[in-house]
């Protein structure tokens, strides 16, 4: 079974362009892989911000301040 594509033009700066080809080179990988690799990277950082955030607001509501504060919590 063939995974359905579709194609997505973009424009990039030359010299990102250039660099893009370049890396894909280095990485002997196409340039469509090596963006669907930047993408799924940059999806995977952007959900560990919101977790980040979801741990940042948790800690600052329940008064966290240390790995301290967390043991005793958890108990």
């Amino acid at each position: 079974m063939q995974t359905q594509r579709a194609i997505i033009n973009i424009s990039v700066p030359q010299a990102m362009a250039k660099r893009i080809a370049k890396v894909a080179k280095e990485e002997n990988k196409t340039q469509s892989e090596l963006m669907r690799e930047a993408f799924r990277n940059y999806e995977w950082d952007r959900d560990w911000a919101k977790i980040r955030k979801i741990g940042r607001e948790t800690a600052r509501r329940m008064n966290i301040k240390s790995y301290e504060d967390v043991e005793r919590i958890a108990g």
